[in-house]
């Protein structure tokens, strides 16, 4: 699957629709794991929406899923440890791995969550943080603060490029 394709699939389907419904889909579009916010948000602001409202939407579609992801890993995760016994699969209590877990909750999650949404997507990196063993908690508050970074950036640079092309 080409980007292009899906540029113009996106589009179409926004420019078809008509008032609000063109905000619900770009709240649906941004919870979609392949498009998510480094797509639609340029898209719909390029088809001249509300560059506010499109950033609220997205932001509130990308985050929404995150938080289902989250929230469904923290069941899973429930259900497996009390199928195990409540035995955890990794019992490392040496100093160089408390050393690297601290590490790892001090910086690997913040850098991840802030480079996630263009490096490997929000799911993913969210996914990623989770396995790893982060808190739920600061899983969800640094993917929000990722979130949030890129969805202000993306507005901000989608409406500055296209006014300089004068297309908005």
């Amino acid at each position: 699957m080409s980007v292009t394709p899906l540029f113009v699939e996106i589009g179409s389907l926004l420019e078809e629709a008509g008032g609000l419904l063109q905000y619900v889909l770009v709240f649906v579009f941004a919870a979609i794991p392949i498009v998510e916010i480094l797509v639609v948000v340029p898209v719909a602001i390029g088809l001249g929406l509300d560059p506010v409202v499109t950033g609220v939407a997205a932001f509130a579609g990308n985050v929404g899923s995150v938080y289902v992801l989250v929230a469904a890993h923290q069941r899973l995760s429930r259900w497996w440890r009390g199928r195990r016994g409540g035995a955890d699969t990794v019992e490392s209590t040496g100093e160089r791995y408390a050393r690297a877990r601290g590490l790892w909750d001090r910086y690997g999650l913040a850098g991840l969550s802030i480079g996630g949404p263009v490096l490997t997507g929000v799911h993913i990196a969210a996914l990623v943080a989770l396995l790893a063993g982060s808190p739920t908690r600061a899983v969800a508050g640094w993917m929000t603060v990722g979130i949030g970074l890129w969805t202000v950036v993306l507005v901000a640079g989608s409406v500055f490029g296209f006014s300089l092309l004068g297309i908005v």
